[in-house]
């Protein structure tokens, strides 16, 4: 009877098994599966399934020493096999509960775990090759993130199962040229409203769409498109369902025992032990898991400042101070700094992404230099003025001209994404097409120039699903997208834009060649308040200069002069008011010549036309060669 041997135990109770998943959980030999768990507060464990009639007498397991591992051996039990643990806790109580490293389990609101061994066959080793020696943070990356579940469905409302899902996603995504998708979490959850960022299976992806190797062959399928594969990952917090993690022995032995720190007053779940070895080598354990076996490119941690601060949501008195006297949870911090370092030394090419809104510093700086290690962070400062300004009429932009431009103050203080997520068209918010304002031509104008000025902006960029046609509805994760609206021209044009920004973003490495570095950006005008005009210069070495000209006024501007950094032939590459788009056609009839005459603080300039509510994006044809 095989098990976890004196190595893995030991690394266990040091909590530095980095591959935990493949010596604790069920595994398949030759003749059965060997059940193993960690559960060092239980006075008896055993395994209840659909093999022996749920009677746990029938396979009780063993404790492995003083270890804290129980473990044994069911045979015959083979793949597709039901199961639970039986634990029976100090207190006396037996508690049936999922296995917290099951590869697979029963559909919601089944909560059985399921034996599953993967004989999947990988076809994505180029990918993954040419992965290991990218350096994401100078290279394009635009991510279209998602809900699975409620980007499409069948017409009798089922979800489509992950080889479904494949066959139409990898199409659509490689037209539109996105270089990644992000999928909200994956990972198994009992509740659908959820969305999925209340884990309880963190080893396996949801049933609801099939079994593991039906989510290993979506991701297979993306990589040979070139599309690279994020997943959220929800480290923060915990479900309190009984079958799940909560209370696991019959104590806090995933959640932190001090009731100031142990569960989250917001959402109503448990916080994950930091400081416990043991649970920071299960998540550890569980980033590494879905890097390697599922092949994921990168992991977007959610709720980072949930983590970071012990006084978050709470008032004075709710929380304890550290071993300092501060607000900071520095086992979080430890764990994070362990997570990101492991991830970055094990999986080349991988890349970790937090969501963390606070001005905490080194984010992305490297541990070796006391940073979190992270290798972007979500930038909500950006989108929190970003949205306040669209949002307002044009009238009255004027007056708050520095909320577009006070990002670029901190715009390399991290390696930072531009996230119009999820989040921001839920809850009453409305879709981001309703957010703008005025009547339907000017808030599809308006969406058009906000999404050419973000895709221009420092930093990476990332919309939800819905926004690359102007969804009219805010999302809604029981119903799939209003993919009907794509039959509407306006609407077809949003997406169109969306399609052809990509485009010249990938062909244009002064986008992004310098995205964490001042000398990737120039204000050519950052003060036309009156005017509510931003224009500024992208570049990177070896590559054509490119302009961005917004204008965020109702009214064009004829006989504008715009100062340039070179004289010559610029092409007018991205016009949000072509006619393609449903806009007005007012341009510049594809290109502008650039005198040699200064202006502005900058060596040429030209008379242009800008379009009403339109983004303009002028690039410099090289110089002929003598």
């Amino acid at each position: 009877m095989t098990g976890p041997g004196e190595l893995d135990i030991h690394l266990i109770n040091e909590g530095r098994h980095e591959d935990l998943w493949q010596v604790l959980g069920a595994h398949l030999v030759d003749d059965g599966t060997t059940f193993s768990v960690w559960a060092p507060n239980a006075r008896e464990v055993q395994v209840i399934g659909s093999f022996n009639d749920w009677d746990g007498a029938k396979t009780p397991l063993a404790a492995i020493g003083s270890s804290g591992v129980w473990h044994g051996m069911a045979p015959g039990v083979g793949n597709g096999a039901q199961y639970k643990f039986r634990i029976l806790s100090a207190d006396g109580v037996w508690r049936e509960k999922a296995d917290p490293m099951a590869f697979h389990t029963q559909v919601p609101p089944e909560t059985a775990s399921v034996v599953f061994e993967s004989d999947y066959t990988w076809n994505d080793q180029e990918w993954l090759r040419q992965r290991a020696e990218r350096r994401h943070v100078d290279e394009p990356m635009s991510i279209y993130e998602m809900h699975l579940a409620s980007w499409r469905r069948h017409p009798d409302g089922r979800i489509y199962t992950w080889s479904e899902i494949a066959d139409q996603l990898v199409d659509y995504v490689r037209d539109l040229g996105f270089t990644h998708v992000e999928l909200m979490p994956v990972m198994e959850h009992p509740f659908g409203g959820s969305w999925g960022y209340q884990v309880t299976s963190y080893f396996a992806p949801t049933s609801r769409m099939g079994d593991p190797d039906g989510f290993r062959l979506l991701v297979d399928r993306l990589h040979q498109a070139g599309i690279g594969v994020i997943v959220d990952w929800v480290p923060a917090h915990f479900p309190k369902d009984d079958f799940a993690l909560a209370r696991f022995d019959g104590t806090p032995l995933y959640e932190d025992p001090n009731p100031s720190r142990g569960e989250h007053p917001d959402w109503g779940t448990y916080v994950f032990n930091f400081g416990r070895r043991e649970v920071r080598n299960f998540l550890v354990a569980n980033a590494l898991y879905w890097l390697e076996e599922f092949h994921v490119d990168g992991l977007r941690v959610d709720a980072v400042a949930s983590m970071l601060y012990l006084d978050y949501s709470r008032e004075a008195g709710q929380w304890t101070p550290n071993v300092h006297g501060g607000r900071e949870n520095l086992e979080a911090v430890q764990f994070l700094q362990e997570m990101n370092a492991t991830v970055y030394a094990r999986v080349p090419g991988a890349i970790t992404i937090a969501e963390e809104s606070t001005s905490w510093p080194g984010v992305t700086r490297p541990t070796s230099e006391d940073g979190l290690g992270f290798g972007f962070k979500w930038n909500m400062g950006w989108m929190h003025d970003s949205l306040a300004y669209v949002e307002k009429d044009p009238l009255y932009r004027s007056h708050h001209h520095g909320q577009l431009t006070f990002s670029l103050v901190y715009a390399w203080s991290e390696n930072f994404v531009l996230p119009i997520s999820h989040d921001e068209v839920v809850h009453g918010k409305g879709s981001l097409l309703r957010k703008m304002p005025g009547d339907r031509w000017k808030q599809l104008a308006n969406l058009r120039a906000y999404l050419a000025f973000m895709w221009a902006h420092p930093g990476k960029q990332l919309i939800f699903m819905g926004t690359e046609f102007a969804q009219e509805a805010e999302w809604a994760e029981a119903r799939e997208l209003d993919w009907w609206l794509l039959d509407h021209p306006e609407h077809r044009g949003v997406h169109d834009l969306v399609r052809d920004m990509n485009q010249v973003y990938r062909e244009s490495p002064a986008l992004y060649g310098r995205d964490n570095s001042p000398e990737g950006f120039a204000w050519i005008d950052a003060h036309d308040a009156n005017r509510s005009v931003f224009s500024f210069v992208r570049r990177s070495p070896d590559a054509e200069d490119l302009v961005c000209v917004a204008n965020f006024s109702a009214v064009p501007h004829e006989g504008y002069q715009l100062a340039l950094p070179s004289a010559g032939t610029w092409d007018e590459v991205l016009n949000t008011d072509a006619e393609g788009y449903t806009g007005s056609g007012v341009g510049n009839l594809g290109r502008i010549e650039a005198a040699a005459e200064p202006f502005g603080g900058q060596p040429a300039s030209a008379t242009i036309v800008v379009p009403p509510l339109a983004t303009l994006w002028l690039r410099r044809q090289p110089a002929a060669r003598p």
